[in-house]
């Protein structure tokens, strides 16, 4: 699962039920001091039969933390691990493998995996710039993986956008 060629651990992933409590916990608490913030859904899309999740992103010490608010109850995947319970939570998730290269290690990194084994519970794509899957590790390890590939361009794009700290300084 994890020693696959061309794949590295990138991403440490929580769900919460409040998005900016969370945000501010991580701020005060390990010294996160911003994120970025999307929507898995884009401005004018159908989310009709799509999980609606809140995402922030930040990357520490070299690692992406992702932080996930599920919207109403049309993400299951993400908001079961949430207690039933008054207050802020913050559950972990999911790690994430990221498949590095082009989109042909990404299908040599899918064939590798023996998924009656390792079952696909959640799985998508943007065009020919992102894959993902999630894999149901919760009887071995306790949580999902995730496996994403992201060709050069967006992987630069996010690298522009997602901050990171400490802040990594240009050589002038």
């Amino acid at each position: 699962m994890f020693a696959r060629p061309n794949s590295h651990h990138s991403q440490i992933a929580y769900v919460t039920n409040d998005m900016e409590a969370a945000m501010a916990r991580l701020a005060a608490e390990y010294g996160t001091p911003g994120f970025f913030e999307m929507s898995n859904i884009q401005p004018g899309e159908d989310p009709a039969g799509k999980p609606v999740l809140k995402i922030a992103l930040a990357v520490v010490g070299g690692v992406e933390i992702e932080l996930i608010e599920p919207v109403g109850d049309t993400a299951p995947l993400f908001s079961d691990v949430l207690p039933d319970r008054e207050g802020l939570a913050i559950c972990f998730h999911h790690i994430a493998s990221r498949i590095e290269g082009p989109m042909a290690h990404w299908d040599a990194h899918v064939a590798s995996l023996d998924l009656a084994a390792h079952p696909v519970v959640f799985e998508g794509a943007v065009g020919d710039m992102l894959r993902f899957i999630y894999t149901d590790e919760r009887a071995t390890l306790g949580h999902y993986v995730e496996h994403v590939w992201m060709s050069p361009d967006l992987l630069a794009q996010m690298g522009a956008i997602v901050p990171a700290y400490p802040a990594v300084e240009n050589a002038a």
